[in-house]
């Protein structure tokens, strides 16, 4: 049993919790009446039977229990630690957490890493990193998420909060926390539709128009002909991957080559491609098949995003927002129009959901055509068992 006891010291209150140890000694623990409540101290009598009641009976506290320890303050925790009745908790910080975890990522890819370094950068902007995890609640959380949508895109947000909570549940395997303060709060949605933009056949023409050289041309084709991430895949295409005989190409998969079967995918070499390729290997027909296609802008320094800006300004073309994507985007539209579902997903690199999702957009002529559209010539399109649309 623990009684509680009140008095006065210099005209302030102070509460005591006495009880007895395994030897019978008679031991209190003190608390300053102005700092906590009295239903605090009342808690923490019942938390103290309850600790005394599993020691001597040899039993584990219940889950209650520990969550209350847990989310104490951490005065009354280690009074709890000094009175023998708790192991003094790791009061760990939020640097030392980051720090933790991205040590035990040495085995992921460098992409990878840096989604991780984003989101502590982004964490850091609402935490302080000497501040205690126990201190951090879900309240807390739903602010900073609160906090980084005033500047950020939803979707930008909603891959920080994955990354946080993988570190968190981290951190409760390891036993530093009970629960994850961000349990409960939602990541958000990833799909962000407002900078879609269809760049046109005529736009990617004029842009060709204004490339500094023909690997320009290339980057632009293979971007927006062949659907390739860029910088990613762009990058990594070499010319033993180029089979001009069979009309196709290997286009190696950053993002899934870890997957058995999912190393990479099969491209066709559309006309638009193949005519600049071709242009390209003329100029590079000294070089070995292992050469990579593009070589002049390979540098870590260069950025590809401020040069697309700067021929979209000499095509006379409006800005557009994230080039590369919507240049992707703009081809898988075209040719799930053209050849259905399945050869998009093939082709492109990516499930249904995905493109249903992120890719699939309406279109000026989709508008066009159904304006024009009539009961007596329309012969409406099917897709086949392979998602091929017939007539």
């Amino acid at each position: 049993m623990a009684t509680i006891s009140k008095s006065l010291r210099d005209g302030k209150v102070y509460w005591s919790i006495e009880f007895r140890d395994e030897q019978k000694r008679r031991k209190a623990i003190w608390i300053s009446g102005t700092k906590f409540a009295k239903q605090t101290v009342m808690e923490l009598r019942n938390v103290v039977e309850k600790l005394l009641y599993c020691r001597n009976n040899d039993l584990v506290p219940d889950k209650k229990v520990v969550a209350w320890i847990q989310s104490a303050h951490p005065d009354l925790q280690e009074k709890l630690a000094k009175a023998g009745l708790i192991e003094q908790p790791s009061n760990r910080t939020c640097q030392e957490l980051w720090d933790a975890f991205l040590a035990t990522k040495t085995g992921v890819k460098d992409a990878t890493l840096d989604t991780y370094e984003d989101a502590k950068r982004r964490f850091f902007l609402f935490f302080k990193k000497d501040e205690s995890l126990q201190d951090l609640t879900q309240a807390r959380m739903l602010q900073m998420k609160t906090t980084l949508l005033t500047t950020l895109a939803e979707a930008t947000v909603a891959g920080a909060i994955t990354k946080m909570k993988a570190v968190f549940n981290w951190a409760k395997a390891q036993e530093w926390i009970e629960t994850s303060p961000l349990d409960g709060v939602g990541r958000g949605s990833f799909v962000n539709r407002k900078n879609d933009r269809f760049v046109t056949m005529d736009e990617y023409r004029r842009l060709l128009e204004r490339c500094p050289c023909q690997e320009w041309r290339v980057i632009l084709a293979l971007a927006r002909i062949g659907a390739l991430r860029c910088p990613s895949e762009v990058l990594r295409l070499r010319w033993s991957d180029v089979d001009f005989e069979c009309n196709r190409f290997f286009v190696a998969s950053p993002k899934t080559e870890h997957h058995q079967g999912k190393e990479g995918r099969l491209v066709p070499l559309f006309p638009e491609l193949r005519s600049e390729l071709q242009c390209l290997l003329l100029q590079h027909k000294c070089e070995t098949r292992e050469n990579h296609v593009i070589n002049r802008y390979r540098n870590s320094n260069t950025n590809l995003g401020t040069q697309f800006a700067r021929i979209v300004k000499m095509a006379g073309l409006e800005p557009i927002k994230r080039p590369y994507d919507n240049m992707r985007m703009s081809r898988s539209n075209e040719i799930y129009a053209k050849w259905g579902a399945f050869k998009e997903s093939q082709w492109i690199g990516h499930s249904s959901r995905v493109r249903a999702d992120h890719y699939l957009m309406m279109t000026d002529e989709d508008f066009a055509d159904a304006a024009n559209w009539s009961k007596e010539s329309a012969k409406p399109e099917k897709e086949n068992e392979n998602g091929e649309k017939t007539a």
